[in-house]
């Protein structure tokens, strides 16, 4: 990067931190540093909802995984909109009307506290594995761009946002989100269109994305009912319901943003502008995937994109074969441009006969590029067998970091950092509030005063934020993130659901049916994973049933107390 984009990164994350030390000013008890002394309006909830889901992998692995394999992973998120209508008629008012820190407090009240303790540990573990990997994300940045060892920066962007993390709390999270959810709606504009400027002047957003569209990565609707396939409307509705309906509902990370509300209307209110923006916001981060997909049929793209390994490569005993490959990929690109520029002149003059040969043409091309690919994955993985051969997650940082001009490219990769800032603050602060309220209050010191409270909460808050921290320093063998922490989240995810959807609903359940469901639910789930028969977001609805089916059936065989406490 150029001294200008140091600068704008620099002056850009600096204003992060200062507007959220200011606003944190002046904490003095446990309400208000896990809950913001519960005091936001909904516009403000709506985007600390947003900016905790919207990760750093949101904005590497998104573009990536667009280009790779188009647009497919927006049905993810069909399932949102409705999860955000159950959330606003059935949990906020209950957790409002409870005045709770947590979500797992409610369980306490409706079932047991084994249940509640239960659940809380589900929730940490999965939460503290996850956060791990959106520390990961930006570190690979740094460490792609400076060629740092990946430790280093893992250990220095982890330890920058724990530290800010502690001394602001769930009040400085929420602020920052603001003015962080500001500046990534603006930078991502200001790509989409920079993009398409660089287009070669005959092609256009409507020839781009025709292009796109004949090369398979416009598929944004799949109608088919495969169990073999991750991203369907089918998946999406129904996972990805489940998994958003127990992310948004069950999951402290959120919990823990709406219940910064005023009051009910506003947390509701905050909700359902998650629900409107979100799949528009994922729509436009794919597109510039694709659109970059287009991009690289006018300008030759690297044959691995992540250049560390590549540089490894050509600094080896393998550094005669890969110049060879990378000889046979330039005369192919070279062909396949004319062929394009071809095909695009046969479209122009409707000539159907020279459409279908240069077609036929181009994809007996791009069956060839591949096997260039390919064979320089087999050179990189003899040269380094540790090495990941995914490059998904460099996909929009090498375009960003090679065609961008100065500023901008130091503006994008601040929009990279404040995601993860915003996301991973509010990971680490909802570890912190669960083990304070869950772990802390309730079975170790259920008489601490506020002072304790507070000095504990910030003590938890950066004892989580080194354990994530640990977490991301393995986490470059899972592949594409944004995948990685969506299956994690559905390991777990379903199981908790269910939980809340007994103590909703299913009022004669006790505890002692749904804490022996939910276990045996839980390995039912991981069984089923290990075996990868299904895609990963039926796990959430698998384990969800599970649960409700399995508690239903014990309970029959419980004999009922006298004073079974149910939720009123």
């Amino acid at each position: 990067m150029s001294t200008v984009d140091w600068i704008v990164l620099f002056l850009t994350l600096l204003s992060i931190v200062v507007y959220g030390i200011y606003k944190s000013r002046g904490i003095k008890n446990i309400d208000g540093y896990l809950l913001g002394n519960r005091s936001l309006p909904w516009y403000h909830v709506g985007l600390s909802v947003m900016a905790t889901q919207a990760s750093a992998i949101t904005f590497l692995s998104a573009p990536g995984l667009a280009y790779s394999s188009g647009m497919s992973f927006v049905q993810f998120y069909f399932g949102l909109p409705l999860a955000m209508i159950v959330l606003c008629i059935t949990f906020i008012p209950i957790f409002h009307r409870l005045k709770v820190f947590t979500a797992y407090e409610f369980l306490e009240k409706r079932f047991d506290v084994k249940t509640r303790g239960l659940t809380a540990i589900l929730f940490l573990v999965q939460r503290g594995i996850s956060t791990g990997i959106t520390i990961f994300a930006p570190a690979l940045i740094i460490s792609t761009i400076l060629h740092i060892d990946l430790t280093w920066t893992t250990l220095g962007i982890g330890s920058f946002v724990v530290l800010y993390t502690t001394y602001g709390g769930t009040k400085a999270v929420s602020h920052t989100q603001l003015l962080q959810m500001s500046i990534i709606f603006g930078s991502l504009l200001t790509a989409g269109i920079l993009v398409i400027y660089l287009l070669p002047e005959n092609i256009g957003l409507s020839k781009a994305l025709h292009i796109a569209g004949k090369s398979g990565k416009a598929n944004a609707l799949d109608f088919t009912f495969d169990l073999n396939n991750n991203y369907t409307l089918w998946t999406g509705l129904i996972g990805g319901f489940f998994l958003q309906l127990s992310y948004f509902g069950t999951d402290q990370s959120q919990v823990g943003r709406y219940l910064t509300g005023a009051s009910i209307k506003e947390s509701r209110m905050g909700l359902i502008m998650n629900g409107l923006l979100k799949i528009p916001m994922q729509f436009a981060i794919l597109l510039i995937g694709i659109l970059v997909f287009a991009y690289y049929q006018f300008h030759q793209p690297p044959i691995f994109f992540n250049q560390v390994e590549i540089k490894k490569l050509q600094e080896s005993k393998y550094a005669p074969d890969y110049q060879v490959l990378e000889q046979k990929h330039s005369e192919l690109f070279k062909v396949r441009e004319s062929v394009v520029q071809q095909l695009n002149t046969a479209l122009d003059q409707d000539d159907k006969k020279s459409i279908v040969d240069y077609r036929s043409a181009l994809s007996d091309l791009n069956t060839q590029m591949q096997d260039v690919k390919t064979r320089t994955l087999n050179l990189i993985k003899k040269n380094n067998p540790t090495a990941e051969t995914n490059d998904n997650n460099y996909v929009f940082l090498s375009f960003v970091t090679s065609v961008f001009p100065k500023g901008l490219i130091g503006l994008l990769i601040a929009v990279i950092f404040l995601a993860s800032m915003g996301s991973t603050a509010s990971a680490i602060n909802s570890l912190a509030s669960t083990t304070t309220i869950d772990i802390y209050k309730r079975f170790i010191n259920r008489k601490s005063s506020e002072k304790q409270d507070l000095l504990w909460s910030r003590l938890f808050t950066l004892i989580w934020g080194t354990f994530t921290v640990l977490v991301a320093l393995y986490a470059n063998r899972l592949g594409n993130l944004l995948e990685a922490v969506n299956i994690l989240g559905s390991l777990f995810y379903g199981t908790i659901l269910g939980i809340f959807i007994v103590a909703f609903y299913m009022k004669s359940i006790q505890g002692k049916a749904v804490f022996v469901a939910a276990i045996l639910s839980e390995i039912i789930v991981v069984g089923i994973w290990l075996l990868d028969k299904i895609p990963f977001l039926w796990l959430n609805l698998i384990g969800c049933l599970a649960v409700m089916l399995i508690a239903y059936f014990l309970q029959l065989g419980i004999k009922p107390k006298k004073d079974i406490h149910h939720l009123r």
